[in-house]
């Protein structure tokens, strides 16, 4: 069995010129426009006693995204959001006057035209940039890599973009939607990883990320919890790692949680960074094949590596048998605690907890971490089944591809 592997930050610290993108202000915006839309709901966070106790920590909450907007999957929230800044940008706006009313009317549709939005995506991203374009009266175009499931293309078909795989990685798909948005009147490059020149639109994705982490942390509240002492998140260019932690030490900022940042092995871009120690961005390419998609990014958004080196203490480069241990140990915990339907990526970063707490191998990173008996611990499964058949095989037949 492939082993974990995992790097303690010791990267050289920035000025911190990033974090204020997630301030608690920006976030309630975004939070405030997703409550505007008819489909919205707070997904559940489901306290696992049981589990807690087997895995000797003291309290485990999983926030359960498979129930977001009945997409099944986090990602619309920053897609959306990003969109809806965009078009309040062109039409000298602020987001705030933009609710999903105002935003979707026939007016406003005179006023600001029509976009085709571009993006690349294993599939949740580019059915949120697709769900959205589909409800604002826009265009999307979605670019798939290599390996992406027919049943995650046909889910973004279904929403009237045009949609294709192509022979090709993730990145290399991002720098096509790229250039074809260059080349297109009103195009628009809708992608949550940034580089030089590419910030903005990146920055408002993650805040719209932010609404599941601001929901979390109210739900935390609702429970008793007032600060989890640990947060997991997984990454692959790192916009959701860098949400999430931004959000968490801008809501805690006396005494905020240790970080912990999950990522597929082939595409560990951020546990390479990290493990060199110079706070330089490395990059993976190649095909980086594994069940976790939605992790399988090797360049890093630069944004958010700027948030992570400076906040999160460890960064884990997990194997698929992770994943697929977290996925059926969610699906069917100890008795007394919730099952939650939790994806491929969604489930990597409990696997990891899970395999650190109960395997001698991970002692140290349990201790690197000072994971305990009095430890609280968050986790994000940012999605649900969104490939049943290939969920099947991992939960029910034992498979890991």
């Amino acid at each position: 069995m492939e082993q974990i592997k995992w790097a303690v930050n010791k990267m050289p610290k920035t000025a911190d010129t990033n974090l204020p993108i997630m301030g608690l202000e920006e976030i309630k915006k975004a939070r405030t426009f997703h409550e505007s839309f008819p489909q919205y709901s707070k997904t559940p966070l489901t306290k696992l006693d049981q589990m807690a106790a087997y895995l000797g920590v003291k309290e485990v909450y999983i926030k359960d995204e498979s129930y977001r907007f009945g997409l099944n999957a986090f990602k619309v929230l920053g897609g959306s959001f990003a969109m809806a800044r965009f078009i309040a940008s062109e039409t000298g706006k602020d987001v705030s006057e933009l609710p999903y009313a105002v935003l979707t009317s026939d007016k406003l549709r005179e006023e600001f035209g029509q976009a085709t939005f571009f993006t690349a995506t294993d599939g949740n991203h580019g059915r949120g940039v697709a769900w959205s374009a589909n409800r604002l009266g826009q265009k999307a175009v979605v670019h798939m890599p290599k390996g992406s499931t027919q049943t995650r293309l046909e889910n973004i078909a279904k929403e009237g973009a045009q949609v294709d795989i192509q022979e090709m990685n993730y990145d290399d798909c991002v720098r096509l939607a790229a250039k074809e948005a260059d080349e297109t009147e009103r195009g628009v490059i809708v992608q949550d990883t940034a580089w030089d020149g590419y910030e903005e639109i990146p920055s408002w994705i993650m805040q719209g990320y932010g609404t599941m982490a601001m929901e979390a942390g109210e739900q935390l509240k609702d429970y008793g919890c007032d600060r989890p002492t640990h947060v997991f998140v997984q990454a692959g260019v790192g916009s959701l790692a860098g949400a999430v932690v931004g959000y968490f030490t801008n809501l805690y900022p006396d005494n905020p949680p240790t970080f912990v940042v999950v990522e597929a092995d082939v595409a560990a871009c951020l546990y390479k960074g990290a493990a060199a120690g110079d706070g330089d961005p490395r990059i993976v390419d190649g095909d980086m094949q594994t069940i976790m998609a939605g992790l399988a990014c090797g360049e890093p958004n630069t944004i958010s590596w700027d948030i992570l080196k400076n906040h999160v203490t460890v960064f884990i480069a997990a194997p698929d048998w992770v994943a697929a241990k977290g996925m059926r140990m969610l699906a069917a915990p100890i008795k007394g605690d919730a099952p939650v339907t939790s994806g491929e990526s969604g489930a990597a970063p409990f696997g990891a907890l899970a395999a650190m707490t109960t395997m001698d191998d991970y002692k140290d990173l349990r201790q690197a971490i000072g994971l305990d008996e009095n430890s609280k611990v968050l986790l994000f499964s940012t999605e649900g089944d969104t490939d049943p058949d290939r969920y099947k095989n991992i939960v029910w037949e034992g498979k890991e591809k």
